[in-house]
């Protein structure tokens, strides 16, 4: 298994620091990017198009001619909008060691409540993936090995893209007919039941603004939330949370966790103790992606 070396993950680093698009604009640059790194990334390719806004994605994939297992990853950012590519937050460095494990990675970005309210987040998620599904052959991904990851609502949204069956009707926008089907799932600091945070003590003010005056917000959340589709038969779930976060509580992912395997479907809980929301410190983060190792090798989901 490659691993990459400093210089190469510093030159990823750099690549997608500066303004977006110029690793797809600058021929040379996309070219030493690929030579040093071993990848060959594309930015900002088009996935859909909603509320006059362009979905886009960037692929991060192997220079190889087989089918790649893929990580496709949500960044955070309570709705509010961010990118693709967010290293200086740290929502970049979340999936570098992903790269490190020789995965193709795509970043996929969503609207952000500005734009459209729920659960348009959700719905261009499942775009998302229908789109790497058509596109597969293309980017050299295996279509059979897809994991959605996400930090924060990021989370929720790998969860929702995962276990969001065809009868709740959210990818009625996405062209094509393709199954939305994923391999795997992780969460890192999600939600599972967004129905308890628009009122009362669990109340949070990125969710209220994400459902906006929405009169059914109540039904809606119910649609967009992961404990809604427990049942068995689900593909592999990890769920990573701090059991301290206060931004997105604990508490409903363990429900989450012990829901799922009630039902029979594959479940894994790694609780970071004391950790807060999304981010933890380097001896945590190391025990996490020893876990998320664990997990992706129990299902046979690594590169080969």
């Amino acid at each position: 298994m490659k691993q990459l070396t400093a210089a190469p993950i510093a030159l990823l680093l750099f690549a997608f620091s500066v303004a977006p698009g110029f690793a797809q604009t600058d021929a040379a640059f996309a070219k030493a990017v690929e030579l040093w790194s071993g990848y060959r990334v594309t930015t900002n390719v088009i996935y859909q198009t909603a509320s006059g806004w362009n979905g886009t994605l960037d692929v991060y994939r192997p220079v190889k001619e087989t089918p790649n297992p893929t990580l496709v990853f949500f960044h955070g950012g309570g709705f509010r909008g961010g990118d693709t590519v967010s290293w200086q937050g740290g929502t970049g460095l979340i999936f570098l060691p992903f790269l490190e494990m020789g995965w193709t990675v795509v970043s996929v970005d969503y609207r952000p409540f500005q734009i459209a309210h729920a659960p348009a987040a959700v719905e261009d998620c499942l775009c998302a993936v229908r789109w790497l599904i058509r596109n597969a052959k293309e980017y050299n991904i295996d279509p059979t090995r897809i994991v959605t990851a996400g930090q924060s609502v990021g989370g929720l949204l790998a969860l929702t893209a995962g276990m969001i069956p065809a009868s709740a009707g959210l990818d009625r926008q996405c062209p094509g007919n393709e199954p939305i089907e994923v391999a795997g799932m992780i969460s890192f600091g999600g939600m599972a039941d967004v129905t308890t945070m628009l009122d009362g003590p669990g109340s949070r003010t990125y969710v209220v603004s994400w459902f906006g005056s929405d009169a059914n917000r109540a039904e809606t959340a119910k649609r967009v939330s992961p404990i809604t589709y427990v049942r068995p038969g689900l593909p592999p779930i990890l769920i990573v949370h701090g059991d301290e976060d206060q931004t997105a509580l604990y508490a409903p992912m363990v429900q989450l966790h012990e829901a799922l395997t009630a039902a029979g479907s594959p479940s894994e809980l790694h609780t970071v103790v004391g950790g807060g929301h999304s981010y933890y410190n380097y001896e945590d983060s190391l025990k996490i992606f020893a876990s998320v190792r664990s997990f992706l090798d129990k299902h046979n989901l690594s590169p080969k």
